[in-house]
Order: C-alpha cells, then structure tokens, then sequence
C-alpha cells in the first residue's frame, strides 16, 4: 500500500504548475479545444479556473505537457469540488499517457469507453471517486498500460478476465469495492511483471488460482473477502514476495509445511482457518509486521529472530499455540 501511496503523491507532486519549469513548445491548440470541453463537462468547476485562454494550457493547473511538442501527456484532476462523470473527451488527448481521477467522492457514472482511444496510456488511477457499474473489460485494449488503480470505488459484479491481456502491468489496485465472483484463473497468464495485486475489502469468493503461484509477486492484499483455499503458491525460497496480506478470509492449509522467502517483510493471516505451527523458519526473517491470531494453530512459537517483539495479541485465539509472548507450553 505504501508504494501506491508514493506513487500517487508523486504524480500529483509533478502536476503541480511551477513558474521554473520552461516550456519550449506552446500547447497544441486541438489539445486545448478538448480541455474546454472537458471543463464544460464537468461544469466548469473553480477547481479548474485556470483553464483559461488568457494563459497557455500547459501551464494550467492538473495538466502537463510534453515539453517538445505541446501535447498533453497527463491529465491529473485530484481534490476538488467537482460533480458529474468523467468526461468522454478525455479519450480525444491522444497523447495522454497518465490520467488522474482521485478524491473526488461526486464523480460517478461508468468509465467511459472512449478511453480505450488512449494508446499511449501507461498510469490510470480513478481512486476514491464515486464510479459504479462493473470494471470494464474493454481496459485490456490498454496495451501500454503498466499500472491500474480502481481503488475505493463503488464498482460491481466480477473481476473481467480480461484484463490477464495487459501485458505490461506491474500494479493493479482493485480494493475497497463491491466486487464479487472469483479471482480469474487467467490472471496467472500474465506475461508481463505483475507485482502488485490489492483486492482487499470486497465480496470475492472461491479458492485462489492455483496459477497464481507462476508469479513472483512483491506485495499482495487479498484481505476482507470470502476467499478459501491453500496460499502456500506464493511462498517458496524462490519467491520475492516481501508484503501479504490475506486476513479474513477461509483459507484453509498447513502453516507448518509453507517455505517462507528471506524477502517476506509482512505477514498478516488473521482470522482464517490455517492449521499446523509456525515455520522456524520464521526466526530468520527481518518481521516488520506479524499476525497469525484468530487461526487453529498449535505448538511452540519459535524462539528467536523478531517472533518475541510481536504483542500477544498478534498471536492469540489460536487452538493451542503457546510459548512466549504467549503463555508458555504446559
């Protein structure tokens, strides 16, 4: 999660306008002409007073321009009072390749199918809005696209196979919606390098893919959902994986038999149904954050490493784990 957050803080950091930053090239008058009508869409909101003529459009607040050629590449509208739908101008920026919709908690309506116009397009972020209906499966025309973030929407029904085709996504971000269904076979087809998966606070049911365990992912949240099954795919010597979430759930393995990578950071698998006793191999790794409580687990803490720094709380309701911080084994 903190990688998404500096991403976007980041993104909305470089869309500031600066009086230093020097453009060589004015901004594209069919450009301009598009921006208007989104302005107009949106209904002319303050947010975007300074989208006027008397001031070239790459200087504009939540616009940026190649610097080159006076094209708009981003389009970042975050934080503002603003009501209406996204715009289905905005597939008319034909060479945008980032778009912004974030904390604008009155923009509803669906994602506009015009955006699969944008070929250049690698950044789409449409984050705590008010957006419904269901995630588009017409997003996989993205080709370009290497991170997708629909986060903290209203959006519906299930998680479109589809979007396996990206082939250059790094991140998707589909948490804190409605969503419901289970989680596509096919998105262990990803050919290209998928790190980041957050499907956290949604209705998802069913086991996880086993194919998901062909990917070397860096951080996942599965968490809040109603999934079932066996996690152990995501772990192994080979495995990278240093952020997991997956608490909340119904999974259901043998914690005892998982291999837990050197790279793993964070582990949280509260309130599951996991069985077995903690890996020594635990005692080993650099723990920033542990949770094993509300599970069916049993035996000795492992003694050593970061295990002991943890507070009783992330251990206890457990069947008969025992061992310090916990009480110690009769």
């Amino acid at each position: 999660m903190k990688t998404s957050i500096f991403i976007i803080s980041l993104i909305i950091f470089l869309s500031l306008p600066s009086p230093t930053i020097s453009i060589s090239h004015p901004c594209n008058k069919n450009d301009e002409k598009v921006l208007f009508q989104i302005k107009k869409s949106l209904g002319n909101p303050y947010h975007l007073a300074s989208w006027q003529k008397t001031l070239d459009c790459c200087h504009w607040y939540c616009v940026k321009c190649n610097k080159t050629t006076g094209r708009i590449i981003q389009l970042n509208i975050f934080a503002g009072n603003i009501s209406g739908q996204i715009p289905p101008e905005v597939g008319d920026l034909p060479y945008l390749q980032q778009i912004m919709f974030h904390k604008l908690t009155n923009l509803t309506g669906n994602i506009p199918s015009s955006i699969t116009k944008l070929t250049h397009l690698t950044m789409l972020f449409l984050s705590n809005t008010n957006l419904s209906g269901p995630v588009p499966s017409f997003l996989s025309k993205l080709k370009s696209l290497n991170y997708l973030d629909l986060s903290f929407n209203s959006f519906t029904g299930s998680i479109p196979p589809e979007l396996a085709e990206l082939t250059e996504v790094t991140g998707i971000r589909l948490d804190r919606n409605k969503l419901t269904g289970a989680i596509p076979e096919s998105f262990g087809t990803f050919t290209g390098n998928l790190q980041y998966l957050y499907l956290s606070h949604n209705q998802l049911t069913g086991d996880i893919p086993r194919s998901l365990g062909y990917l070397n992912f860096t951080s996942i949240d599965f968490s809040r959902n109603q999934l079932t099954g066996d996690l152990s795919m995501f772990f192994g010597t080979n495995k990278t994986i240093q952020i997991a979430d997956v608490s909340r759930n119904n999974f259901q393995f043998n914690l005892s038999k998982v291999e837990l990578p050197a790279s793993l950071t964070s582990l949280d698998l509260n309130h599951n149904k996991i069985y077995g006793g903690l890996p020594a191999t635990l005692t080993g790794l650099r723990l920033q954050y542990l949770n094993v409580s509300y599970n069916r687990l049993c035996g000795k803490i492992p003694q050593g490493g970061d295990l002991q720094k943890f507070d009783i709380t992330e251990y206890f309701h457990n069947r008969c784990l025992c061992g310090s911080p916990l009480p110690e084994c009769s």
